[in-house]
């Protein structure tokens, strides 16, 4: 069947949307969140030959980036941290771990095997930074399954509320696309752009890749087959002949809201490779504390920040300790606090640098974990890796990258969302640990029927009501990036700021890490001035 020629406002939806990425890229680009790392090598700094004194606030991976690099380069360096671990979100929920949110809460997880990662969960490859202290560190990596054309793209609005597998979408999407574009040709179209000799070419080109027929259409048919897949698979002897399976019709297509869902893989942040540390996220934070566990006084709650012209002092209670405010000083003092909790502290720090701190929202974004009896996923459906999208609550549901294949129970991260579309990320924040999971098994079980006789326990994290950040990073806008980063990241006397809010890469590992780097480059240097 040839597709229906769509109308003006349709083409006009088509090719809005196909620009959509670059669209999008470009405006998260100057954002921040798609930045490629400028890391190039390990840091050389000149050092300090008098003992010169740093007091790092949090021990996250910004913080102890820093404390790990000074303390080669002869710095006398000591870390605060409020938890009684370090890594902060770089961070693993495993069975036997908890915690309590903000309204008292308390959140459990009793998984028998599989983990949530409630912060960062994988590592774009031009992550440079992450991966040579990875190599240095000596963590683990294995592949991240970021797509995955078996799992499903999902609108409840459309297809009667049945999911489509990601490959058939794209496959689809792909090959109608080539059949208009030829028909433009053949038409004249693009006469003034495209020569004669280039338009053969081009038809030619759109015929290998949209899969067209000698008739420039795309169609059910064995080359289909053997892109898209099939209804009958080839087999052996006496079975049955393979049969190709039959595209989307071209209408329902164009309107069901799935393309979008595909764009999220085209997006150079998730180009692949993708990878994860084995056994969670959270090894990169435990590798990094492992190195600098000796400089890092835990359960040390900042209330005040004072410094003047020779020196910078830190009150503190002691969590554990009975509450006892304590005191210390140092030469300099490189405050990684998220900004979220920092606005709140008493500061001694310039108009400006006030202003700037406390200009910068914080993202409300949630996770779910459930953990199944089987990996029905991969058993009934094939789902082997990879990420299903929908336009439910939950937005997406991520199947596991490792352990794959075997036996018993597993984990999938069945809720995720970082923007307050539609109010989801700030509804999520309101629910209790057993209300969210609850939501997740209802909203999932429109995906996957299995949930609800396989379903075992479930976790979440709200970030929200995480006391130690109250938000999970963040979140700018062109607009306050222009009016108050530089301000965030310059000197304020002899008190800096580092961490993800203050680099271009927000929200991931590396934009830590390289704000940490960077901070004491500029530390150093004014030390050997």
């Amino acid at each position: 069947m040839s597709i229906t020629m769509p109308t003006r406002r349709q083409l006009l939806s088509m090719i809005g949307h196909a620009a959509g990425t670059t669209a999008m890229y470009q405006a998260m680009t100057s954002m921040g969140f798609a930045a490629t790392s400028d890391y190039s090598g390990p840091i050389e700094l000149a050092g300090s030959q008098g003992g010169t004194k740093v007091l790092i606030l949090g021990a996250g991976l910004a913080g102890l980036t820093a404390a790990y690099e000074l303390r080669k380069a002869g710095y006398d360096v000591k870390v605060l941290e409020y938890q009684n671990r370090g890594g902060g979100r770089s961070w693993t929920i495993s069975g036997g771990d908890s915690f309590t949110e903000l309204g008292g809460h308390d959140v459990d997880c009793t998984f028998e095997k599989g983990y949530l990662n409630p912060g960062p969960w994988r590592l774009p490859i031009h992550h440079y930074a992450v991966f040579d202290y990875c190599r240095k560190f000596n963590v683990p990596l294995q592949p991240f399954i970021m797509k995955n054309n078996k799992a499903y793209l999902h609108n409840s609005q459309a297809y009667g509320g049945k999911p489509q597998r990601i490959g058939d979408v794209e496959t689809d999407i792909r090959g109608y696309t080539s059949e208009l574009l030829a028909k433009s040709v053949q038409q004249g179209a693009l006469d003034e752009q495209v020569s004669a000799e280039d338009q053969e070419k081009l038809l030619e080109g759109l015929k290998g890749w949209g899969v067209l027929d000698k008739n420039y259409r795309y169609v059910t048919s064995e080359a289909v087959g053997e892109h898209r897949g099939w209804d009958v698979l080839p087999g052996g002897g006496l079975m049955p002949k393979a049969e190709p399976s039959t595209p989307l019709d071209f209408g329902p297509l164009l309107n069901s809201g799935l393309w979008e869902q595909l764009y999220v893989f085209n997006e150079y942040v998730h180009a692949p490779a993708m990878f994860e540390p084995v056994g969670g996220m959270g090894r990169i934070g435990d590798a990094f504390t492992e190195q600098t566990r000796d400089l890092i006084r835990f359960n040390a709650r900042v209330s005040k920040i004072e410094q003047n012209e020779g020196q910078v002092t830190v009150h503190y209670e002691d969590r554990e300790g009975g509450g006892e405010v304590m005191q210390e000083t140092a030469d300099y003092c490189i405050c990684t606090i998220p900004l979220s909790i920092l606005a709140q502290l008493e500061i001694d720090v310039s108009d400006e640098m006030k202003r700037a701190i406390a200009s910068v929202p914080y993202a409300s974004a949630f996770k779910v974990a459930l953990e199944f009896k089987r990996r029905f996923w991969e058993q009934d459906e094939w789902i082997v890796g990879g990420i299903s999208y929908t336009d439910l609550p939950i937005k997406q549901i991520a199947y596991p990258s490792y352990d794959l294949f075997e036996d018993g129970p597993g984990v999938v991260q069945a809720a995720y969302d970082t923007y307050p579309t539609k109010n989801y990320t700030y509804t999520w924040n309101t629910l209790t640990p057993q209300e969210r999971i609850e939501a997740a098994l209802e909203f999932g079980s429109r995906i996957h029927p299995q949930y609800r006789e396989e379903f075992i326990s479930g976790t979440s994290c709200a970030w929200h009501r995480i006391p130690w950040t109250l938000g999970c990073y963040g979140q700018w806008t062109e607009e306050l990036r222009e009016e108050h980063y530089e301000t965030l990241c310059e000197f304020d006397g002899r008190i800096a700021l580092a961490g993800e809010h203050c680099s271009h890469i927000p929200a991931w590992q590396e934009g830590a890490i390289l704000s940490g780097l960077d901070v004491i480059r500029r530390l150093d240097a004014r030390v050997n001035a």
